[in-house]
This record gives C-alpha cells, structure tokens and sequence, in this order.
C-alpha cells in the first residue's frame, strides 16, 4: 500500500516541504531509502526498525521503499524519521485509511524506544509548512514552544509515536500548543553592566546613543583602559525593543544553528556577538559542506563587536563589505547558493598603535612612525567607509576617575533610543526597513536630502567638498543626521543635526 506524508527540510535559514513517499509490499523484505539522503537520513531504518519494534508492533515483513521527493535536492539531518514511520505504519494498516494527511506535517527524530526528540530549525520549518497550505504540524513536545510561535497552523508537542498513532486515530488527542502573546513583553530584568557605572567619556555615550537608536556602525579609537569594552558590554542594555518579526528572524537563525537556549521559544532580545580575533574567514560568513550560519549571521538584528580591530587578519575583516552593504552574505556550495541574512550593528574598537599610547597626554608612545602606518593599515579603507560613526575616547583626568558623579542609568538612554525608533517607525511601515542606517538610496533622497533645511544643505555641501567624502560618506552622514533629528523629534534635519553627523565621521581623517 502507498501512503504518502509530509515533512520538512532546511536550506540556509528557509525550510521547505519534502513529500515522504512510504511504499509497503508484500514481497521479499527489504527496506530501501530513496531521494538523495545523506548518511543521517539513511540511518533512518535502523532507528524506524526499533522504534516500531519497541512500541508493540511487529515491523512489517515486506518490501519497503521510501521515496523523499524533491529527489534533486539533497537531504540532510533526522527531522524526516517521524514523517518515515507515520507513513510506513499507514502503509501497514495501523493508522486508520480515512484520516486526511494532505494537510498534516510530521517533523522530528526518532528514538529507538519510539520517543521523537527535538531538532535544529523548526521554527523555519513549520513556517515553509503554514505557507504551504499546511494546517496541523507534529513536532517533538522540545519543539513545540519554538513552534507555537507561527499563527495560522495547529501545532501538536508529541512524546513518541503511541501517542501520535492514539491522535490520528482518534482514541486520545492531544493538545494544541498555545503561543503566549504576552512572550516579547516578559523580557526579565535587564542586564546588570549599566552605562551608568562608565566614567567620562560623555562624546562616546552619545555616540553610542546615536548608533543604537539608529543601527549605525561604529568605531572606538583609544589607549587602553578608556573604556571601549566597557562601553561595548553595556550596548546590549541600551538597544531597540526586537519587533515580533525581528525575533522571528533571530530565532529562525539560532534554532537552524541549534544555540537555541533551552527552554526559550523566542528570542526577546538582540544578539551581540564578540568572536576572537583569531577567527578564519569560514567561521565569520558560514560555510561547511551543509553551510550553516556563521558570526555574521548569528549578529543578524544585532550587534557584531570586533575588539582589537587591526588584530583581526584582512581576509576576515573584508568578509564583512557586502553583507554590511547588502545585508545578507551568499555562501557558494557546489550544489548551489545559499543567503543567509546578515543585517547587523558593527561595532569595532581599537588602540590607536600597535602599543596603544599614541597620543596619551602621559605616557609615551614606541612605536615607530612606519609601524603605526602599518598598524593602521590593516584596516582597508573600503570597510572604514562603512562605519558611519567613529570616536576617539581620550585617557581620563583624574577628577573624573575619582568624581562620585554617576552617568545616566542604561534604563534612561534606552527609553529615548525607543522612542527615536517609533518616531521613524511611520517612515518605514510596510517597507522591511527597521532603522536609518538600513535605508534605501531612493529612502534616503526622500527622508533626508527632500527635509534638509537650506542651511543644513549648506554645511553638508560645505563639508563634502573640504572632506573630500565619498558618495557612501555622503550618504551615511545624512542617515546618522536623520538618527540625531529622531531622537530630538524633529521632522526635518537642521543644520546642529548635519553638524553632528560630520563631527562623527571625520576621526578617519586623522589617523588615515
């Protein structure tokens, strides 16, 4: 008897629908998977033989053909093994004839006691299910909370195959599996480093203002022990609320890369990534022989913080200028091309030489003239362009080391970055657009250079032609204008806005 199932597969961060084919007949018995799987997948039987056994069932005595179609696109991974023995104890007689399973998707990994346990990426796979038309899916009970978090299907958290069988045949059905609407407001407490507890440095904290409310790229030049990590490790605290759709998309990448944190079924809060500077090229875009996401993808609606920027090899750091431009990364495989998003805050900070006191008002700098210009090299012009926002963070006095005066607390900047980010919300409903910094040349003619008041296009003309900027320098300065005029409110960008904008991008000038 043929039945016929479905399941779901990954390719980069999208699932898609893979139709199961179970074939069972009684002739000599053998038991053969079909449709290009890899070893994973043709394990399967080993894992279906057990697991039927185990439940009470005598493992039909016949020939078995499995068929995953499409059958040109190879199968990786053990989320098919559910959709397998469904349908192969369909075939047999065990599940009634009259249930309808055109509209059902079986997602999971089998036990050999029977039990489906959980797997990477389902929440990208019961997407491609609800946009195929489908309206019920059963995942393992691990995956169920990741799953609830798409409307518009049935999900089913299943322990093992008797209580998928006691379902379908109607002696015990089993629960939906709710999402909580409330999830993104239940965010916990907020993180303990506070901007509160840097000293000084107020330029930089605006800068860092500037940046989250606007998803700029930025850069922190100065000695050591000025507070550039500092600054980096309080980030998160002040950063945009995710919208639904934003956590959607974290939670796709993280559950595909299988860092899902456990017990979480979507994540509330942005991703900041701090890789090592001794990381390859691979593990910054992805790859591998079934390319997973890699640091830069991982940072997706998040930050990606490079400390020790010139520490970092070239071929590294010129990985990042197409995805910084593009916002997605294309891994190139023999079998094909993959697209993994890749919209992210870089966020970079570096001493000023190799031995970090050039320029310290104290202590003296030994490094050679013609090792500081290699130093500083190994930082390319083309990814400088990209950095819309770059601060030199001074040694501090010590009055203000010492001074009992605190900074604003994490909470008070965060509530204006908010509200910056709903201020622009309007501009870019319906757009795909978050932030400024992602703008569309064609958004930026028409949300900064059309209401730019004629003295702010005076100084942003004055300052192209002395700057000598680039159609990407010019570009950026009106989109971190257009943050400044966000968090002061402002529909237009006046020329204190423009100012600004350039006080924030010419530190590049100095040192390159």
């Amino acid at each position: 008897m043929l039945s016929t199932v479905y399941s779901a597969g990954i390719r980069g961060v999208d699932g898609y629908i893979v139709t199961v084919e179970c074939d069972v007949r009684d002739r000599t018995s053998y038991f053969e998977i079909v449709g290009l799987p890899d070893a994973s997948v043709k394990e399967a039987k080993e894992r279906i033989r057990s697991g039927i056994e185990n439940i009470g069932i005598n493992f039909p005595e016949a020939a078995i053909v499995v068929n995953m179609a499409p059958a040109d696109m190879k199968k990786t991974g053990t989320a098919y093994d559910f959709a397998m023995i469904i349908g192969i104890l369909r075939s047999s007689g065990y599940i009634t004839p009259t249930v309808d399973m055109s509209k059902k998707c079986f997602i999971g990994e089998l036990s050999l006691s029977g039990g489906v346990r959980g797997v990477p990426g389902a929440l990208s796979m019961v997407l491609a299910a609800r946009d195929a038309g489908m309206s019920e899916v059963y995942v393992s009970a691990d995956n169920a909370p990741e799953a609830s978090v798409v409307s518009g299907i049935d999900i089913y958290g299943v322990n093992n195959v008797t209580e998928a069988l006691g379902h379908l045949n109607g002696r015990k059905l089993l629960e939906k599996t709710a999402f909580d609407p409330d999830y993104l407001r239940n965010r916990g407490s907020d993180a303990i480093p506070d901007f509160s507890d840097v000293k000084g440095q107020q330029k930089a904290k605006r800068a860092m203002e500037i940046a989250a409310a606007g998803g700029h790229n930025i850069l922190l030049i100065g000695p050591p022990g000025t507070g550039k990590s500092m600054l980096a490790k309080r980030l998160p605290t002040i950063l945009p609320d995710l919208t639904f759709d934003e956590a959607v998309e974290v939670t796709k990448i993280y559950s595909i890369a299988g860092m899902l944190p456990e017990g979480v079924s979507l994540m509330t809060t942005r991703p900041i990534r701090s890789p090592h500077h001794t990381m390859s090229a691979a593990s910054l875009a992805g790859g591998g022989i079934n390319p997973r996401p890699g640091e830069i993808s991982l940072s997706h609606n998040g930050v990606l913080f490079l400390d020790e920027l010139p520490e970092f090899s070239k071929q590294v750091t010129e990985v990042l200028r197409q995805p910084l431009e593009d916002g997605e990364i294309t891994i190139t495989r023999a079998n094909g091309k993959l697209k993994f998003p890749s919209s992210f805050m870089l966020m970079c900070a570096m001493n000023p030489c190799k031995c970090g006191f050039r320029g310290h008002p104290t202590k003296r700098c030994t490094c050679r003239p013609e090792n500081v210009k290699t130093y500083l090299s190994r930082i390319s012009g083309p990814l400088l362009d990209r950095i819309d926002i770059q601060v030199e963070m001074p040694s501090l006095t010590n009055a203000e080391i010492s001074g009992s005066e605190t900074g604003e607390p994490s909470a008070v900047i965060r509530e204006r970055v908010n509200k910056a980010r709903s201020f622009s919300a309007a501009r870019f409903e319906g757009s795909g657009v978050y932030c400024n910094a992602k703008m569309t040349p064609k958004q930026i003619r028409q949300f900064c250079a059309e209401s730019m008041t004629e003295s702010a296009k005076l100084l942003l003309t004055d300052a192209f032609e002395r700057l000598g900027l680039s159609a990407r320098g010019y570009d950026r300065i009106l989109k971190v204008a257009r943050t400044v005029a966000d968090l002061a409110e402002s529909e237009g960008i006046e020329a204190p806005h423009i100012a600004e904008a350039i006080q924030l991008r010419t530190l590049d000038r100095n040192y390159w």
